[in-house]
């Protein structure tokens, strides 16, 4: 089933001329109009849709027709992109994906912008257009964080809806990182956002500054913690890093709460253990890495060993106080209740006195407050 040219097609199809130049991919081309216009201005244009439906394409020696779904069968990358992608929510027991772009209408489009980056010249420009039926917020929220500028070219108002025109373009950041491929955001935080990808074909975590933070150099500053720890041993390893962004190795495992869950005794005992190992040596080297009596999102068990994550927040200090934090967490009710149903009782009082000890010499004496 081809999608038959209508308003929205003709709306972006007076847009392609001033951006139709070197090579061009039509993706969703259906019956071709776009991938005709791109031809008059352009060097050499491809028609890309999920239909088989391109056999009946418009011949013009210019223009390549091939079967992709999306970026599946594309390889090279291009001067334009344009999308006019279906994008309609999907009605009940209704199958046309000339129409429907997902369940919300706006899926298909969310998932070309994630993979658009790897088929962009750093100067080129995505074309889009999409409607008020997608979800506009949820569209400029997905540019945004696929790290694109936009620029709105035309709306125009139909019965029950608008249609936007966009062009998009990689901000001076995502240029930066064309050395990533894969790139997709993977978690958000106050101050930064973490994506995920491939970098020198490893499996990578990239760190940004998050957009509304005001706090200054907290890149640089978390590059130059992970150096540190690196020589001893702790955190993932940092790749590369510049003043905006910084890759590292990509931990892959559980959250020390989610594994406490499912481990059994000698295993936790065994990640209590390496962690509390990992604090001792950040306080023998005066490095606070806060958030240790709350560490369930900072601590990652990969492949039977605990990995501290997120550095952005460390500091030097003379008096760091990251095994003793660690107990505050091991001696809450929560965590407590825990590892009584996995056989392992804390001592409350036990606990307090090696804290206490601790403070004093610095000395780490492991399983001292335990009943068994």
């Amino acid at each position: 089933m081809t999608y038959k040219p209508r308003e929205d097609s003709y709306l972006i199809k007076k847009h392609i001329r001033k951006y139709a130049k070197g090579t061009v991919l039509d993706m969703g081309t259906g019956s071709g109009i776009l991938a005709l216009e791109a031809a008059k201005t352009a060097q050499k244009v491809i028609g890309a849709d999920i239909s088989i439906a391109i056999e009946k394409a418009p011949k013009n020696k210019k223009i390549t027709f091939i079967q992709s779904d999306l970026f599946s069968n594309i390889k090279n990358k291009f001067d334009l992109i344009i999308f006019h992608p279906p994008y309609l929510p999907q009605d009940k027991g209704i199958e046309d994906k000339t129409l429907y772009g997902g369940k919300h209408g706006y899926e298909t489009l969310v998932r070309f912008l994630i993979n658009a980056k790897d088929y962009l010249k750093n100067n080129a420009t995505i074309l889009i257009l999409f409607s008020s039926l997608t979800n506009k917020e949820i569209i400029d929220k997905s540019i945004k964080e696929n790290l694109y500028k936009s620029k709105q070219l035309e709306e125009q108002k139909l019965d029950f809806e608008k249609l936007f025109v966009y062009e998009l373009r990689k901000t001076a950041l995502l240029k930066n990182l064309n050395i990533v491929k894969k790139l997709e955001l993977f978690a958000k935080g106050k101050r930064g956002l973490v994506y995920k990808g491939e970098y020198n074909n490893k499996k990578v975590a990239i760190k940004i500054k998050a957009p509304e933070s005001k706090a200054i150099n907290t890149i640089s500053h978390e590059a130059n913690m992970l150096k540190k720890v690196n020589k001893l041993g702790i955190g993932p390893q940092l790749l590369k890093s510049e003043k905006d962004y910084l890759i590292m190795e990509f931990v892959k495992g559980e959250m020390i709460l989610d594994f406490f869950k499912k481990a059994e005794k000698n295993q936790i005992l065994e990640i209590i253990n390496q962690t509390l190992q990992q604090l001792y040596k950040l306080d023998k080297v005066k490095i606070n890495k806060q958030e240790m009596h709350h560490p369930v999102k900072h601590i990652i068990v990969q492949n039977n060993t605990p990995v501290l994550i997120d550095f952005e927040r460390a500091r030097y200090t003379q008096k760091p106080h990251n095994v003793t934090q660690f107990c505050q967490f091991l001696s809450s009710k929560k965590i407590v209740n825990l590892l009584e149903k996995k056989q392992i009782k804390i001592n409350p009082a036990k606990l307090r006195e090696f804290s206490k000890n601790y403070s004093k010499d610095k000395t780490l004496r492991l399983n001292h407050f335990y009943d068994f």
